[in-house]
């Protein structure tokens, strides 16, 4: 069992409450207005352990940066073509590694489904 830290807790409890999937910057600058001593690098660690224990997710939405995520209930996302807003999608499970695996060779223990598109603000801007 590991050791309970007041970072991890805000860290965990920030992103419990979030749902812009934020980057690991944003992270530490939302965090510093309550723990203005912490430092980047422990928000760093923080964030991968928690993801390493299965308390966050780590999603790569394809810009390059590594966002996070603190609903760790099965669900999808939505990311905008125009702005990059992200949206989660909480509907049934896709059977989509049942299917792959008909398919596939290896064992699949999960995947990433994205879907793509414009959302309310980009479409009604058009």
């Amino acid at each position: 069992m590991t050791k309970r830290s007041l970072q991890r807790d805000l860290i965990r409890e920030n992103l419990a409450h979030r749902h812009d999937h934020p980057t690991a910057d944003m992270v530490y600058y939302s965090i510093r207005q309550e723990l203005p001593n912490i430092s980047l690098g422990t928000v760093y660690r923080n964030l991968k352990f928690l993801v390493e224990q299965g308390d966050i997710l780590s999603l790569n939405l394809g810009d390059g940066r590594e966002h996070f995520d603190g609903q760790i209930k099965p669900h999808y996302h939505f990311i905008c073509n125009q702005c990059g807003n992200i949206e989660d999608i909480f509907m049934d499970e896709l059977q989509i590694c049942e299917e792959a695996a008909k398919h596939c060779s290896g064992k699949i223990t999960g995947h990433s489904t994205y879907f793509y598109g414009l959302c309310n603000q980009c479409k009604n801007k058009h």
